[in-house]
């Protein structure tokens, strides 16, 4: 999978995954989107931001879970 919105620089945020090179970090956009806040609210905070960078960050956080496994607690 390509992702062409998600940048990664080590002098940048520490290497940290980024949005387009700004210093929006991939996860700060998916723990919005997981605390309910709407695109549109999302894309106000972070004017810099466009419909499709959300889109992808998500991808990219899907295809980094898939990527190793997490440790989990087992329900009883």
């Amino acid at each position: 999978m390509k992702f062409t919105r998600i940048s990664v620089t080590p002098e940048r945020m520490n290497g940290v995954p980024c949005i387009r090179g700004l210093r929006i970090p991939v996860a700060t956009v998916v723990g919005m989107v997981a605390e309910g806040i709407s695109e549109k609210e999302i894309l106000r905070a972070y004017p810099d931001l466009q419909a499709e960078d959300i889109r992808e960050a998500l991808r990219y956080a899907a295809e980094a879970v898939r990527e190793r496994e997490l440790p989990l607690v087992t329900a009883p």
